[in-house]
């Protein structure tokens, strides 16, 4: 800014009023000129100036998603399964949409085959697959998890009023164990259970049978398939569960989570503060009470 200068006086004495009323003018110009300076540089300022707290806002309604793609299958009740009415159901399709609630985004749960879940979420026709999959590493080749939110732990399930049997190794020492042929579950009682007499079946169904039949004492399988048989008509009320569960990861998984893409770490973060969320509310009990009643740990 200029350096301002007092009026010159006459040489005779003293400015007069005149040159006063001038230089006031003059000042006042001179303030008028600076302040508009200042105006229009504002804005430059402000648009230069680092971002403060509320810049990240608006960030994130920028970025915020307004629509989550689930996919999950149609065919493992109680997990997910089409109701009565022709209505895709089940715990994983309100979980995913009490995820969404939670996260205030819309939601959308579609069905494919098993086989079709992982692959369509490579291609990017899904941001996520809540479908029961197993947290391992074979997936994580090719997928990402979230935090786990289920376990399928092992369990033996015998008849009802038969005699006492110590669920051990030395317990069960020639006992008659049925198990699925070639699953986890046979692999963990041929190196935990070696003296037990193992039946390996074809299938779980064959070995639920051998047990209505007497034909073994006691079956060993996925504690939650169990838990719905025994409680279901097809078991006939026969059964009850024997010992407690089995949770070691390397047979049964580390357990159960949501797959999202590898390159998608803010949507696995917000999965994860969601389902926090429901937890700490007790929603994400609530569920799980509303689909399995029957305890299975």
């Amino acid at each position: 800014m200029p350096m301002l200068k007092l009026p010159p006086g006459s040489k005779d004495g003293p400015p007069g009023k005149h040159t006063w009323l001038l230089f006031i003018l003059a000042v006042l110009a001179l303030a008028i000129g600076f302040l508009a300076m200042l105006s229009s540089a504002y804005p430059q300022a402000m648009k230069d100036a680092p971002k403060g707290a509320a810049a990240p806002k608006e960030t994130e309604r920028a970025t915020r998603r307004t629509l989550i793609r689930f996919l999950t299958t149609a065919d493992f009740p109680p997990f997910n399964y089409i109701d009565e009415d022709g209505v895709l159901t089940g715990f994983h399709v309100d979980l995913a949409r009490a995820i969404c609630l939670e996260l205030g985004t819309q939601c959308d749960v579609t069905p494919r085959p098993w086989e079709d879940l992982l692959p369509a979420l490579a291609r990017g026709q899904s941001d996520a697959v809540i479908a029961g999959h197993m947290v391992s590493a074979r997936a994580m080749a090719t997928v990402d998890f979230t935090d786990r939110y289920f376990f399928t732990p092992g369990r033996f399930v015998g008849r009802r009023g038969g005699p006492e049997l110590e669920i051990t190794p030395g317990g069960l020492s020639s006992t008659r164990i049925g198990v699925a042929k070639g699953t986890t579950h046979e692999a963990y009682l041929q190196a935990f259970f070696p003296d037990s007499a193992i039946v390996a079946l074809e299938t779980q169904e064959l070995t639920r049978d051998a047990l209505l039949g007497s034909k073994v004492d006691l079956v060993f399988a996925d504690g939650i398939g169990l838990v719905l048989w025994i409680n279901g008509e097809s078991s006939e009320a026969c059964c009850e569960l024997k010992g407690g569960p089995y949770l070691e990861p390397k047979y049964f998984g580390d357990g159960i989570a949501i797959a999202v893409p590898k390159n998608e770490p803010q949507l696995k973060s917000d999965l994860n503060a969601s389902m926090r969320k429901l937890r700490a509310s007790g929603r994400f009990e609530e569920l799980v009470l509303r689909y399995f009643p029957y305890r299975v740990f």
